[in-house]
């Protein structure tokens, strides 16, 4: 009776250790923005970026420089002008104000859409390669370091870029 019992506690013991054996994961741990930011795709869209808002900059001052002479003009010539005359002016002038603010909302939304259009592909690349290298190297979790305090998990940045070759 005895050797049964202590039988009983061995075979639990020895279940309860393989389970806990088999119920450890393998993490790993990358930083996907820096994975990201070192693709050339990256650079690439980056570029596309910040040209086309140098584009709008530049046709947002030319309409900010527009009303700017505009409102000089209107101010200068404002005595000679009747009262109606000069409240058309002001209406005209709201009216350009409006426009340039509402130039200016569309221009950040279109900034905002072609940023997500350039780099959506961009992330489903580096997010398709880390399950791949990761899957290669038999782990079940990829964590981002980026939001780790501490992380002593395997870092698939080296073997994800060489999967990528960058």
């Amino acid at each position: 009776m005895k050797n049964l019992k202590t039988l009983l506690v061995a075979l639990a013991l020895f279940v309860g250790a393989s389970t806990f054996v088999t119920a450890q994961s393998k993490i790993a741990h990358i930083n996907k923005q820096e994975l990201i930011k070192a693709m050339p795709a990256y650079k690439t869209a980056q570029t596309e970026i910040e040209q086309l808002g140098k584009t709008y900059e530049a046709q947002f001052q030319d309409s900010l420089k527009e009303l700017e002479n505009k409102l000089k003009q209107y101010d200068a010539e404002a005595p000679q002008q009747t009262q109606e005359e000069n409240q058309k002016r002001m209406q005209e002038v709201e009216g350009m104000k409006q426009s340039i603010g509402q130039y200016q909302q569309k221009m950040n939304q279109d900034l905002q859409k072609k940023e997500f259009d350039l780099l959506k592909p961009i992330v489903e690349e580096a997010d398709a390669a880390i399950k791949a290298v990761a899957k290669a190297q038999g782990f079940q979790y990829v964590l981002d370091s980026g939001m780790l305090i501490m992380a002593e998990g395997k870092d698939l940045m080296i073997d994800v870029k060489a999967h990528l070759k960058i």
